[in-house]
């Protein structure tokens, strides 16, 4: 591909700040849609570390980690953990040591070097499964946010028949940064649209509850660290992927390298991220699509972003006002995005020619199922299960995980 400028080109200042507009644009939403899980009464501070963090983790990946033009946000992996977790009544405390934990995991695995041996494991149909049990997983979260108003649930209704398909529409007909600005347009307008019936608020988000910049207490909760683990696999998988993808696009040498310091900053990212009690970061698989829409893909345009999403960081107000998103429209565009995964996983079936017999079908439906009905379980239910293991086996996501692992490389493997 023919860019406009290359992958070490320095941009004159109006270009970036231009390009780098561009990315904020993008990396404001990818955050916004994971705050839900924050604490009652310390969301604005909860966001606030988000971009903070996310800001600082893009900003030195692009000087001297994997140094490519990607987008940093917090995990989705990561995020059906904390669901799953705190769903079974696990503390905050053990579910962010249990993250910190998970990030030294990484940053280990980068350095031992045995990358190369572990990418074995993640066939395609494993890929594809940990794409679609995310989209699954995230389904009961959406349904509490687009219906957590009693007194407006007909209308959250008709907003996310009507919003999903418009969105679906435009990122269908839309080309270059336009499309890859769907969800920001969806969330503004919609807010507009939203608070057009309802009514629009007299203030904007604020905590209730002070929040320190740190966790006061860490609790190491073994049956959560286990659980966490497997949610880093799936990390680990969605990390690679990325950096490979764009990599290879851009035309990016010594990709070994790349992967390893690209890793080993992710790792110490969720180290942090575990430690100031917020969900760890991870590059986003977007980023392909913007390079080649702008023809851009000079690695120093995401600095200008990450550094608008440190400052937005200092600004609770700021903060506040993007808060200020009504919840329907948050579990609308969760919806649409959780959306877009599912088609990917469906593409990259067709693309690797992953499913030529039944057999191969249901490794990949059989651990989905399981998923739905562990996700939906009656509380009554998860509670009977001992308690040690309560992390491991009443999490979905960790359990499709296992699942999909057993039935493609043991139960159902190929004969060659």
């Amino acid at each position: 591909m023919d860019f406009r400028y290359a992958l070490n080109d320095r941009p004159r200042w109006s270009h970036l700040l231009l390009y780098g507009v561009q990315w904020l644009l993008i990396s404001i939403p990818v955050v916004l849609t994971s705050t839900f899980i924050a604490p009652a009464g310390e969301t604005i501070a909860y966001t606030q570390k988000l971009f903070g963090i996310m800001g600082a983790v893009m900003v030195v990946q692009a000087l001297c980690g994997h140094r490519l033009p990607l987008v940093a946000g917090p995990a989705a992996a990561l995020l059906m953990g904390v669901i799953s977790a705190s769903a079974q009544g696990c503390s905050q405390s053990a579910i962010y040591t249990s993250m910190m934990v998970g990030g030294a995991f990484i940053a280990l695995i980068a350095l031992s070097g045995v990358m190369s041996r572990l990418q074995r494991l993640f066939t395609p149909r494993i890929v594809i499964s940990i794409l679609l049990l995310i989209s699954f997983t995230i389904t009961k979260p959406i349904i509490g946010l687009l219906f957590s108003d009693p007194t407006h649930q007909q209308l959250a209704f008709w907003f996310c028949i009507i919003c999903t398909t418009l969105m679906a529409v435009a990122n269908n007909l839309l080309r270059g940064v336009w499309k890859s600005t769907v969800v920001m347009w969806a969330m503004l307008l919609g807010s507009l649209v939203y608070y057009a019936f309802v009514g629009f608020p007299s203030s904007i988000a604020a905590d209730t509850h002070s929040s320190s910049l740190f966790m006061q207490k860490f609790d190491l909760d073994w049956g959560v660290v286990l659980s966490f683990l497997f949610c880093y696999v799936a990390l680990l998988i969605n990390q690679v992927g990325s950096v490979q993808s764009l990599g290879g696009m851009v035309g990016a040498d010594n990709m070994e390298k790349r992967n390893k310091r690209g890793m080993i900053l992710v790792g110490l990212g969720n180290i942090l991220s575990g430690a100031a009690g917020v969900i760890g970061p991870v590059d986003y698989s977007l980023s392909p699509g913007i390079v080649a829409s702008t023809r851009c893909a000079s690695r120093y345009t995401v600095i200008p972003a990450g550094l608008a999403m440190i400052a937005i960081a200092f600004s609770p107000t700021i903060v506040g006002f993007l808060m200020s998103i009504p919840s329907p429209v948050m579990g609308t565009v969760l919806l649409f995005l959780m959306g877009t995964q599912l088609a990917a996983g469906f593409e990259m079936v067709r693309s690797t020619g992953s499913v030529t017999e039944f057999r191969h079908g249901m490794i990949i439906a059989l651990p989905l199922l399981f998923n739905v009905v562990m996700t939906f379980a009656p509380e009554s239910a998860i509670a009977t299960i001992p308690e040690i293991i309560r992390p491991i086996v009443g999490n979905g996501f960790v359990m499709g995980v296992i699942i999909i692992l057993l039935l493609e490389h043991i139960f159902l493997r190929d004969k060659k």
